[in-house]
């Protein structure tokens, strides 16, 4: 009995002292450096390693930043020049999707280092076309969506790698309601995990659509964030797997509102809490799990500054006071952030 003891206990050692190990620090300061100023305005932003970085934004600019090495060109489509707030990648490819009538859809090669065969996939014409967000789920499967045409979202779908899309029909989505649209303010009003998607909608009614199948069945759930005008809403979402996520917004208006504004799932979306109510931050256009954080580390940023929350979203903490549109991980110490005329590189320092 007493070597069993001494064993159990010894095993109960070894955990502790794994756990104690594995244990995850929590970010206390924050560096920015700018690496990129343009007179554009930047709201999509795709991390091809950590020195790589894509951007798109108005003007037609679009390019990428290879070290400290800018490659910069601009789109023009019938002798117009695009504004592109979407953009997205595989294992091969960058694909830039601009925003308003017409709403274009590039496919271009890249290898990391030169860009190759850009070609339109998909162009959508009217008076109410806006396309909001791009992500792939994988190397064949992609989503793209934008505000509705008629009384649905627009889905747009590929499952062979890009190379051509197909426009879901509202017969298989679920009814939005008047003045019901998605926002264009980070390229995050779609997130996907395994083969689920989740799009956050805002303006009349801000809910959370899903699909379980990449994107052949859909249904759609009620969330406690601010609804009713044309500016509140759910502007970005997020999901660490494909129960827990988090929804971000509020007001447009009212940056400084900080109540029904940040709610988390841990159903896959079908029911939303509130969380941090009448405590900052505010507004914020963009928000993001950092890799690797079992859930629990987010970044929420915007124009009115940077976030951060190391327990799942209850409390945070401001970092900066400097206003982004955007941000992605590199890892879970570096980040990359864009908005108003730059590009920053984002270093977390960890206690």
């Amino acid at each position: 009995m007493k070597s069993h003891f001494a064993g159990f206990f010894l095993f109960l050692s070894i955990l502790a002292c794994n756990k104690k190990e594995y244990k995850k620090t929590s970010v206390v300061e924050l560096k920015i450096e700018t690496i990129y100023e343009d007179t554009i305005s930047i709201r999509a932003i795709e991390v091809w390693n950590d020195t790589t970085l894509w951007f798109a934004s108005d003007q037609g600019k679009f390019g990428a930043l290879i070290g400290s090495t800018p490659k910069i060109a601009q789109l023009r489509y019938n002798d117009s020049l695009l504004v592109i707030r979407s953009i997205a990648k595989t294992n091969n490819s960058i694909f830039l999707l601009s925003s308003g009538n017409p709403a274009v859809l590039y496919k271009t090669y890249f290898d990391g280092n030169e860009v190759s065969l850009m070609s339109d996939v998909y162009v959508e014409e009217g008076k109410k076309v806006f396309y909001n967000s791009i992500v792939f789920w994988d190397d064949l499967n992609g989503i793209a969506i934008g505000d509705p045409t008629e009384n649905c979202l627009s889905v747009l779908l590929t499952s062979n790698s890009g190379l051509t899309w197909r426009k879901i029909s509202c017969e298989n989505l679920p009814k939005t309601v008047d003045s019901e649209a998605a926002f264009a303010a980070s390229n995050t009003s779609v997130s996907v995990f395994g083969s689920h998607a989740w799009i956050g909608s805002g303006g009349k009614k801000a809910r959370v659509f899903h699909t379980p199948d990449f994107g052949k069945t859909w249904e759609v759930f009620d969330t406690p964030i601010i609804s009713g005008k044309s500016m509140t809403g759910i502007y970005s979402i997020a999901f660490d797997d494909e129960k827990n996520g988090i929804i971000f917004g509020g007001d447009w208006n009212a940056k400084q509102k900080n109540m029904g504004n940040k709610a988390v799932t841990k159903d896959g979306g079908k029911t939303w809490q509130l969380v941090s109510e009448g405590r900052n931050p505010g507004y914020r256009s963009c928000v993001q799990y950092l890799p690797d954080s079992k859930g629990q580390e987010l970044v929420a940023i915007g124009s009115e500054g940077i976030d951060y929350s190391a327990d799942g979203g209850k409390t945070w903490k401001n970092l900066s006071p400097e206003g982004f549109y955007t941000i992605r991980f590199a890892n879970d110490s570096l980040a990359f952030a864009a908005g108003k005329g730059r590009i920053s590189r984002l270093i977390f320092k960890r206690e």
